[in-house]
């Protein structure tokens, strides 16, 4: 399968769209399934030094970041090692919810949305965090703007870990099935052309900054994710 990169019908419906927030409740319930919040969970607690965060702050930022909810259920599932984080998400649209900024204030997580451009937001010149994240984001860029993206991601921080749908025939499959588990048109329309546009084999790996900073590790995750992480040398 050849990555083909085509635009999805829920980044160009206004927020308040029924079939919107239909879809943003789909895509909460694929990210259970898919089993996103533990490969993102397990991918940091094994590559961040998790130690270092118990007398300060963690400073994360979440790229395409929606609803907020996923990095919410990481936080919970983290709270017991890093007591407290500084939470930037970063999304076009503001979609973050009041419970949802209670909930991260609950667990000591200060928690910021930088409604802006991701591209935008990545040149602006601010010191670079310990930790950058994106759950089903890359896809949505053709390999030139993507390689630029991680080329900015590269000089903001010093761990990025993306999950990605993978492009596989099973993965496809599924795709075509979400009907049965009860999501909506868009979501169904955009599964397809999110799977069609992820990735494979070393993919991403090709379009980071080539240098020696890095450990990168990209493998297939679950049934139907891929997972890239870039880790910069100590």
């Amino acid at each position: 399968m050849q990555r083909v990169v085509e635009p999805e019908l829920l980044d160009n419906l206004p927020p308040a769209d029924l079939r919107a927030v239909g879809s943003r409740a789909d895509l909460q319930r694929l990210n259970i399934i898919m089993g996103h919040t533990g490969i993102l969970s397990r991918a940091f607690r094994n590559r961040l030094e998790v130690t270092a965060f118990r007398s300060r702050p963690l400073r994360l930022v979440e790229l395409g970041a929606g609803d907020g909810t996923l990095l919410l259920r990481l936080a919970r599932r983290s709270a017991a090692v890093v007591v407290s984080a500084e939470v930037t998400l970063l999304d076009r649209q503001n979609l973050v919810s009041a419970e949802t900024r209670r909930a991260f204030a609950a667990l000591n997580w200060s928690m910021e949305s930088a409604t802006t451009d991701a591209f935008a937001w990545l040149k602006q010149a601010a010191p670079a965090v310990e930790l950058m994240l994106a759950n089903l984001f890359l896809h949505h860029f053709p390999d030139e703007l993507l390689r630029a993206l991680l080329r900015s991601v590269a000089a903001r921080t010093n761990l990025f870990i993306a999950c990605e749908p993978r492009r596989s025939p099973l993965a496809l499959a599924a795709a075509r099935c979400l009907r049965l588990i009860g999501c909506n048109s868009i979501t169904q329309h955009d599964a397809v052309r999110s799977v069609r546009a992820g990735f494979l084999g070393r993919e991403l790996s090709a379009l980071w900054p080539a240098d020696n900073q890095w450990q990168l590790s990209e493998q297939p995750a679950g049934l139907f994710s891929h997972c890239f992480i870039a880790k910069r040398h100590a």
